[in-house]
């Protein structure tokens, strides 16, 4: 799935655009569909804490299309609290 693998490069690449955080705190990001659950799966890793949360597909539009995805913003800096607390 050609398209699927470059929607979710160019998903990938717009949370690092939005959320710089990403790459100043070294975190490694994961961009999957889940046919499964009919939405994206982002995982965030950095050492031993990882964070893995679910995007909706109107949401990922949304981000693509240069909206700031909240919900994700708060898990993203929740993850950050954890491992500068550790």
């Amino acid at each position: 799935m050609e398209h699927a693998r470059h929607h979710r490069d160019e998903l990938a690449a717009k949370l690092r655009a939005i959320y710089p955080e990403i790459a100043t705190h070294g975190i490694d990001l994961g961009v999957e569909f889940s046919h499964e659950k009919d939405a994206w799966i982002v995982k965030f890793t950095k050492g031993t804490h990882s964070l893995t949360t679910h995007l909706e597909k109107k949401d990922a539009d949304g981000c693509l299309e240069g909206v700031q995805c909240v919900y994700l913003g708060v898990q993203l800096a929740q993850l950050i609290k954890n491992f500068e607390g550790a």
